[in-house]
Order: structure tokens, then C-alpha cells, then sequence
């Protein structure tokens, strides 16, 4: 559960006693209530089975899961907790720092639940709790670790647009877009193209997914950002996943990242994109292939990678010529701020 009704969904228990009744109605009554409680029981089941697909866009309105979930450092050892949704989490341990933050290896997983008012975990000898902004874990040999909940922040993220560069928004209105809306927080809504088009370019774009502790895969707050309409650079609350081609920081498809800096839903996170559009010839043969240098979140995870034809669901086909930025709806309401471009000549 991602909600306030969790807990008590948690740790309800049953009805006890009897209906005060007698006489010949007695049977019937029971009968009744029986039914009444099945049924009760069923709406409940279902709306429990439906509060985890719940889609929060706001922190505080998210429950105590988003709460714990997160990442926490401590001396030498790191770890992200993913809310999996009705109170369950995945714990991710890495020896050294959080990814991209230095050395960094993925040690050990473990799968957690709340009891009472923390979340507890054990995989192969291992168990540990999280309580308020704390981790705790001790191993096999009775060593104890500390982690403390942290936050951390892109170094570009409110980046100024240096001199010379186009602002494609900046929180005061949505004409630069096709079709753009804002939402009442004044972010642009995914679903939408840019009026203008681009050749080479460096974009910045600041973009937020939604808390979807239920959802799974592609249907966990997944949008993109596509340079020309054709080449995509995948949006997805992929958070403590291992970092593929169809996930957060992936060119869709193509390339994987070669770390997965994926921060927490709810959390503004960067892109810094240099492209380099294919070349053609004058028989409009492709000479060369379109190329991206891609900073997630401030890290590289993409250096003059190649892509030899436009990304899956790309509204452009290869060819000549510039394109639009394309930012995807794919179903979640992903937002974005703070987006400018400098052309490259």
C-alpha cells in the first residue's frame, strides 16, 4: 500500500463475537451476515489489489512506502530501497559508494515488509531494518552497519542557459511546443513536439516521474526525449534496476548506460545531450550515423555512441534533414522543466 490506509489495511484483524440474536431468525441472520462480510471482503480485496497501481505526482500525498523508500549511505557500503508497492520493497546493497558516485559494486538484494513502523529485510544470513530516515544491517559474522537516508542532487539541474541558446521552456508558458499544456504546478506535460526544428545541438531538459510503486517495467512512469523526432533517449522510473537500452538513460533500443543514475520517482532529474545528426550525401545516402553524448543526472553514460537508424517508435523515419524535439506520452504523467538548446554550427 502507498497510502495512509495501508497500515491499518496491514494489521487489520478479524471481527469477533456473534450477532446478538435469537429465535427461528437466528440462522437467517447469520446467513446474511456472512454474505455481507464476503462481500465486503471481495470489495476490499479489490481495492486492495488496485491501491498499488495508485499514481502519486506529489511527495506528500505518496504514504509512508515513498517514505522509506530511497537512498542511504553509510562508511563504505550504500544501498537503494525500491517500494514494490502494498508495503514490499527491494533493497539493493553495493560495497563502496551509490552508483556513479565512485566505486561502486552491487553486493547483495534483499526483499523487505513493513512490521509495525519499519521495514524489515534478510537475504543469505543478512537482516537489517529501516526506521525513520535510517538503515540498519547486520551480516553473518555479527558486523553492524549504519546507513543514513540521502538525497542526492544532478549538478546541472537549474542549469542558465548559457548565451546564444534557444529556451525551449522555462515555466512561463508553453508556446515553444506544439500542442503543450502545463500542469498547475507550471511544468510541461509529456505529448508534445517543438515548434522549431534542429539539426546538431546540445539540449538540457530537467524531467520528474511520477510515484507508480505498483506499476512494472514500461508501465513505471515511462516517457522520452527524442533529438530530431528520431532518436529517443528513454524516461522511466527504472531506480535501482540494472540499466538496459529501454530504461532510464537507455538510448531506446540501441545503447545501454554505462551506469544506471536513475535517481527516485518524484525526484527532478537531468539530461544533457550533445547530438550529432546523421550526414548524407548529395543522393541522400547516409555518409555517417547520428551521434549522442548523453550526462544522466551530471554522470556519463553515453560517449559518441552511434545509432544507425532512428529508435524504436520514433515519429521520424531516417533520413535528411532536421527534426523536432519530441517529448513522449507514453501514458504517465511525466513532467518537464528548465529545457533550452544551443545549436551547434
Amino acid at each position: 500500500m502507498a497510502s495512509g490506509d495501508g497500515e491499518h489495511a496491514r494489521h487489520a484483524r478479524p471481527v469477533r463475537g456473534e450477532p446478538a440474536c435469537s429465535g427461528p431468525g437466528r440462522t437467517l441472520d447469520r446467513a446474511m451476515i456472512k454474505a455481507l462480510l464476503s462481500s465486503i471482503l471481495i470489495v476490499s480485496a479489490a481495492v486492495q489489489a488496485a491501491d498499488p497501481k495508485k499514481t502519486f505526482t506529489n511527495p506528500t500525498d505518496a504514504g509512508p512506502d515513498f517514505a522509506a523508500q530511497g537512498e542511504y549511505l553509510g562508511s563504505g557500503i550504500a544501498a537503494q530501497v525500491i517500494a514494490m508497492g502494498d508495503g514490499t520493497f527491494h533493497i539493493v546493497g553495493f560495497a563502496g559508494s551509490l552508483p556513479g558516485g565512485g566505486d561502486s559494486e552491487k553486493k547483495k538484494e534483499a526483499d523487505g515488509k513493513w512490521d509495525g513502523d519499519k521495514v524489515v529485510f534478510s537475504s543469505e544470513g543478512v537482516t537489517g531494518q529501516i526506521q525513520g530516515n535510517e538503515l540498519t544491517a547486520t551480516d553473518t559474522e555479527g558486523t553492524k552497519f549504519v546507513l543514513n537516508k540521502t538525497e542526492r542532487k544532478s549538478p546541472t539541474l537549474g542549469a542558465k542557459p548559457p548565451e546564444g541558446a534557444t529556451v525551449l521552456f522555462d515555466g512561463t508558458n508553453a508556446e515553444a511546443w506544439a500542442g503543450g499544456k502545463m500542469d498547475a504546478d507550471g511544468n510541461l506535460q509529456a505529448g508534445t513536439l517543438s515548434k522549431r526544428e534542429f539539426g546538431d545541438c546540445q539540449l538540457h531538459v530537467e524531467f520528474r516521474t511520477p510515484f507508480m510503486p505498483g506499476a512494472r517495467g514500461q508501465a513505471r512512469g515511462n516517457s522520452g526525449v527524442y533529438l530530431q523526432n528520431r532518436h529517443e533517449v528513454q524516461v522511466l522510473d527504472s531506480f535501482g534496476l540494472s540499466g538496459e537500452n529501454n530504461e532510464c538513460g537507455g538510448i531506446y533500443s540501441k545503447h545501454r548506460p554505462k551506469v544506471n543514475m536513475c535517481f527516485p520517482p518524484l525526484s527532478w532529474q537531468t539530461y544533457d545531450i550533445d547530438y550529432t545528426a546523421a550526414r548524407y550525401d548529395a543522393a541522400g545516402k547516409k555518409t555517417t550515423n547520428a551521434k549522442l553524448t548523453v550526462r544522466h543526472n551530471g554522470v556519463l553514460v553515453h560517449e559518441g555512441a552511434e545509432v544507425d537508424s532512428a529508435t524504436t517508435a520514433a515519429g521520424l523515419k531516417d533520413g535528411p534533414g532536421t527534426g523536432p524535439i519530441q517529448l513522449q506520452n507514453h501514458g504517465n504523467p511525466v513532467v518537464f522543466r528548465n529545457i533550452w538548446i544551443v545549436e551547434k554550427k
